[in-house]
C-alpha cells in the first residue's frame, strides 16, 4: 500500500539536554518527550524543584499531531523574549507532544531584549540538535466484537491490511483492539463494516 504523509508527525525520541552561555549567565535546556498537560506539570515541577535556586525557568510545549494546543512561558523575563523564541524553534523543527525548558541562572549581566530572544533561541535549538527525532503515525483504534464464525473474514482482512493487534480474546464471542494509521483507517473500518454481525468501535488515538 502506498504510504499517506498526511497523517504523521515528529516528536522527541527521547529526553535530551544542552548548555548555553552569553556573558555569565547559564541557561540549561532540556527536552521531553509528552503525551498530556499532566506530564508537563510533573516535569516542571522537578525542574523547579531541582533547580530551585535558578533566575528563571522558561519553557515552551506543544500536544496533538499538528500542535493544537500549545504554550509559552517567560515566567518573569520581559514579554515574548524566552517562551516565544523556545516556542519558534519547535514550530521550525515541526516538533509537537514535546516540552522544551530552559532554566537560566543570571550571570550578573544584563544582556537586554534582542539577547535574550537569541539566548533563549540558541538554547531550544542546541537541546533539538542534541534530541532524537522520531516520525511518528497518527493512528486510529477500533474495538471489534463478532462471532467464532466470522474468524476467518476478519482475520483475512487483518492479514490483508496489516493493522496492530492491541489486544484479542476469541471465545463463542470474539473481541479484538486493532490500531491502524489514519490514512488505511477508513478503509480498514469499509471492510470490517461488511463482515456480517460484526460491532466496531472506534476511537482516534
Amino acid at each position: 500500500m502506498e504510504q499517506p504523509t498526511f497523517d504523521t508527525f515528529y516528536t522527541l525520541g527521547g529526553e535530551a539536554e544542552a548548555l548555553y552561555k552569553d556573558k555569565g549567565s547559564k541557561f540549561l535546556a532540556y527536552g521531553y518527550p509528552v503525551t498530556c498537560e499532566e506530564e508537563i506539570k510533573g516535569r516542571l515541577d522537578a525542574l523547579r524543584k531541582r533547580y530551585y535556586d535558578a533566575t528563571h525557568h522558561c519553557y515552551a510545549w506543544r500536544l496533538g499531531p499538528k500542535g493544537e494546543s500549545f504554550r509559552a512561558n517567560d515566567d518573569g523575563e520581559p514579554s515574548s523574549t524566552a517562551g516565544r523564541p523556545i516556542l519558534g524553534q519547535m514550530l521550525s523543527r515541526e516538533v509537537t507532544d514535546a516540552l522544551i525548558v530552559v532554566v537560566r541562572y543570571f550571570g550578573g549581566m544584563k544582556l537586554g531584549v534582542p539577547g535574550l530572544i537569541e539566548a533563549y533561541k540558541r538554547s531550544a535549538a542546541l537541546v533539538l540538535e542534541n534530541a532524537e527525532i522520531e516520525q511518528r503515525t497518527v493512528d486510529v483504534q477500533t474495538t471489534i466484537r463478532f462471532s467464532y464464525l466470522a474468524m476467518n473474514d476478519v482475520m483475512r482482512i487483518v492479514k490483508e491490511l496489516q493493522p496492530q493487534i492491541i489486544a484479542q480474546q476469541f471465545d463463542n464471542l470474539c473481541t479484538m483492539t486493532l490500531a491502524i494509521r489514519q490514512g488505511f483507517a477508513a478503509q480498514l473500518l469499509d471492510r470490517l463494516s461488511k463482515v456480517e454481525g460484526l460491532e466496531l468501535e472506534t476511537d482516534d488515538q
